[in-house]
């Protein structure tokens, strides 16, 4: 039995030290993720609502410990417990957006094999459509059709073999630019954190 375990262990081991990337490799991945998401102005934050992502990614590595990294992400933002007006009032409604959202990110790759990550640079958002929950109205014209911002995350990526990895992710977005094309106050903001949980594919 003890054999069994401390062979099981230098496995393991072996995986993990295979596991480790080198210049010049390049990973391909995917991730499905749970979004919390709000906006702010210079003064007040919005209630957060919840939704979801869908990405695909590339990481380059030009060193054994940094890698370029991009990502193409389907990505739901907005907020909750807004205000909308009509003819016969104000009422509260939810703010559903939906974007196309382009991080490119220096990745750090750190720990004794590199599994864990810290990636940070900028985003670049592109507003596929935008609606209130209230009475279901399109609103997309009332929002820019451009968002751009500074993304950062960090993650884990557990070896299944030579060639695939298993990762779990938080990461984050804070927008720069006023999602409103008209606004007569400060500007508005997204902002959206997410926890994904993806594969990595290593081409060679």
């Amino acid at each position: 039995m003890k054999n069994i375990v401390l062979s099981a262990i230098a496995l393991l081991g072996l995986s993990l030290s295979l596991s480790a990337q080198k210049k010049g490799d390049v990973e391909f991945g995917f991730n499905v993720g749970y979004n919390s998401y709000s906006v702010s102005d210079a003064h007040t934050a919005s209630d957060a609502g919840i939704g979801y992502n869908f990405a695909g990614s590339i990481d380059y590595y030009f060193s054994n410990a940094w890698s370029i990294k991009g990502k193409l992400i389907y990505d739901q933002k907005g907020w909750d417990n807004g205000f909308i007006e009509d003819e016969f009032g104000s009422f509260t409604t939810d703010f559903n957006l939906n974007y196309v959202t382009l991080p490119v990110m220096a990745s750090w790759h750190f720990g004794n094999n590199r599994n864990w990550y810290l990636h940070f640079g900028p985003y670049f958002g592109f507003l596929l459509n935008a609606e209130e929950t209230r009475y279901g109205e399109d609103i997309t014209e009332a929002f820019n059709e451009n968002d751009f911002g500074f993304a950062l995350g960090i993650g884990v990526k557990i070896p299944v073999s030579n060639k695939l990895k298993l990762f779990f992710e938080l990461d984050g977005q804070g927008g720069l630019t006023d999602i409103f094309k008209q606004n007569n106050y400060s500007a508005v903001t997204n902002s959206r954190t997410s926890f994904n949980i993806g594969l990595n594919f290593l081409m060679k």
